[in-house]
């Protein structure tokens, strides 16, 4: 699944240790419009080398996040989480459509009085 929003916070890091020996997980907050809404959602990546690549991207940019969801039972309750296993920046299209004519054939103020409209 993928989420894409701007990113609006990055909450410390968590360590521990399990089984398999040490781990090492952050959260972030990724703000996104999916309607007419503003909607905020609560992320982690796992792992140093996805630490790392958070740490690439700064507060008020806009990013796409690709995210697993899992939820677990701990006693007796659920619990949600989105992981991140991929993080690109969103590069902003073109200003104007493709369709537009060129700069140069639109008409400027020096131009005025060039055409035969009435006004």
């Amino acid at each position: 699944m993928e989420i894409q929003g701007t990113l609006i916070g990055k909450l410390p890091l968590f360590k521990g240790t399990g089984a398999r020996g040490n781990w090492v997980k952050q959260e972030f907050i990724l703000e996104t419009r999916e309607s007419s809404y503003l909607r905020k959602v609560c992320i982690s990546v796992f792992g140093d080398d996805k630490i790392r690549e958070l740490e690439s991207f700064s507060i008020g940019e806009s990013i796409k996040v690709s995210v697993n969801i899992e939820s677990r039972e701990y006693n007796g309750r659920w619990y949600t989480e989105l992981r991140a296993w991929r993080l690109e920046k969103v590069t902003a299209g073109p200003a104007v459509p493709n369709d537009l004519p060129p700069a140069s054939a639109i008409m400027t103020d020096q131009d005025e009085g060039a055409d035969d409209l009435p006004f």
